[in-house]
């Protein structure tokens, strides 16, 4: 998936672009795959393509929505295992996760959308965080995790970058 970005404009229409661009190529890795490739690890640490979804979606409602004090779904337990938000369980379905991650989008947006870049919220960690920069923390960390996720997907089909390979 190739989505044409904007190359001018304000600075938050440019930013939630770039990490919509990601957003979109993190659903296109599970395109085509079965349950059990989606959930496949070759790692020790577990890491699986659906598990990597379900993380992001975690994440943007924690950093969006949480540290502004605004509503959102309830989130994955990490307090006995850090790990617990990367793992898709037995249980979740990828149309669940998904969705969920879906939903996140929408809230996350909203989020800027009504709160603009300057607005200042508190992280998990209790530092004073402003939109901006969960702005580009959360295109970080989904690029990163896309990194992670072309890799996996090579490893299961050759699939690597933000298109289906042409046979």
């Amino acid at each position: 998936m190739v989505r044409d970005e904007p190359r001018t404009g304000d600075e938050t229409t440019v930013l939630v672009a770039a990490l919509q661009s990601h957003r979109d190529v993190m659903l296109w890795k599970l395109d085509c795959l079965s349950d059990e490739q989606q959930r496949w690890s070759p790692v020790p640490s577990g890491t699986s393509l659906l598990g990597l979804v379900k993380h992001l979606a975690n994440s943007e409602y924690g950093w969006f929505c949480e540290t502004f004090g605004r509503p959102h779904e309830p989130l994955t337990d990490i307090s006995e295992d850090l790990e617990a938000d990367m793992r898709a369980s037995p249980g979740e379905t990828t149309a669940e996760i998904v969705d969920f991650y879906r939903r996140s989008w929408a809230a996350a947006d909203a989020s800027i959308r009504e709160l603009g870049l300057d607005a200042l919220g508190t992280s998990y960690a209790g530092n004073t965080v402003s939109l901006r920069w969960v702005l580009v923390h959360m295109i970080e960390d989904t690029v990163r995790h896309a990194g992670h996720a072309d890799i996996l997907r090579e490893l299961i089909d050759g699939g690597a970058g933000h298109h289906v390979p042409q046979a």
